[in-house]
């Protein structure tokens, strides 16, 4: 399960930023989309056991989930996808292989307190 690695390393870096600041990690908000690779309830039952005995013992990981988005070549728009088993355009049904977003697995904000 990869994703303990991963959420060690989101605790890590909190722990840095907050070191950094002079501050305590409250939450860690999150950004994933489903072509990460990361399994969310996975990842939020490794963080809980990663942040014990750390500095952020007690803060939540808060994920937001981020569509699959892709542009379609024939209808020269941006789409979100319905599936991603199903790389289409929802519209015009053509392949769309250029995604824009789905990928993400970025840490966008700390909330601290001093």
């Amino acid at each position: 399960m990869h994703e303990l690695s991963v959420a060690i390393s989101i605790i890590e870096l909190a722990e840095e930023e907050a070191s950094r600041r002079g501050a305590r990690v409250d939450a860690i908000h999150l950004r994933l989309g489903p072509l990460a690779g990361v399994v969310k309830e996975a990842l939020l039952s490794s963080y809980e056991i990663a942040r014990e005995n750390t500095a952020l013992a007690g803060s939540r990981l808060i994920i937001e989930e981020m569509p699959i988005v892709v542009y379609c070549p024939r209808c020269q728009a941006e789409r979100t996808l319905e599936s991603m088993q199903e790389f289409r355009c929802p519209e015009c049904r053509t392949p769309a292989s250029e995604v824009l977003q789905g990928k993400e697995l970025e840490v966008f904000a700390l909330e601290l307190q001093e």
